[in-house]
């Protein structure tokens, strides 16, 4: 409990989110026990992650890991699916894990023999949510139930700070923050029944926030919506 009091006490204090994040690392692989994390922002702009130790992956380690994610249950699970904390184990066998493209290509080399992994929104970028996917790994043992209750509890704070602490973002064409987050994950491919799992809300009131960001966009359908949607977000990156 006092290592989880510890990173609730670094959240409390932070002003910025650069200095949080070079203190809160090393925190949170005591409080949930791992060799190393990787934490990995997502905006519509793309993804960046971030590793401790910061030398934990090369860049062509980085790359193969990504070459092969959508085949990864742990990887589909925080992209797409709930993002609530989750060890690998609860997903698949560790044969299962070993014929994966991610751990051949990345993940062996770094002995990432057990890993949880959780995502949660992180403020908002100019073009809509941003979120972050924490992935701890460690060899050895796996995870323990304890481990995963210390993450259920962390999420919530991790996820109340970083709200906090994301500058405030002005939205283009008057969508609501609600709107842009629906507009992101429907760029990303996701379904109305998969984006409102993602954000807790039924399909039918997905449905309502398209119709109501169609109009604001001025576009008819998903696949406008969509590629305006990726091309703001690719203005937004530059």
């Amino acid at each position: 409990m006092r290592r989880i009091c510890a990173v609730i006490d670094l959240l409390l204090d932070a002003v910025d989110e650069e200095t949080l994040l070079p203190a809160l690392f090393p925190t949170l692989l005591r409080a949930v026990p791992g060799d190393s994390l990787t934490w990995s922002t997502r905006t519509p702009a793309g993804r960046f992650p971030l590793h401790s130790p910061a030398t934990l992956y090369t860049p062509d380690a980085v790359a193969g890991f990504y070459r092969h994610a959508a085949q990864d249950s742990l990887f589909r699970h925080t992209d797409t699916g709930t993002g609530i904390p989750l060890r690998r184990s609860d997903l698949q066998s560790r044969t299962e894990y070993h014929r994966l493209g991610t751990y051949r290509e990345a993940l062996r080399a770094v002995d990432a023999e057990y890993q949880l992994a959780m995502a949660f929104p992180a403020g908002w970028a100019r073009t809509g949510r941003r979120t972050v996917c924490v992935a701890i790994s460690r060899g050895g043992s796996d995870f323990t139930d304890a481990d995963l209750e210390a993450a259920v509890l962390l999420r919530a704070r991790l996820t109340h700070a970083l709200d906090r602490l994301a500058p405030p973002q002005r939205l283009p064409h008057s969508v609501t923050a609600r709107e842009a987050a629906v507009l992101d994950l429907l760029a990303r491919g996701l379904t109305d029944q998969q984006i409102g799992r993602r954000l807790e809300v039924s399909a039918r009131t997905v449905d309502k926030h398209l119709e109501h960001a169609y109009a604001k966009l001025r576009v008819h359908s998903r696949v406008e919506a969509a590629a305006l949607w990726r091309a703001a977000a690719a203005v937004d990156a530059r």
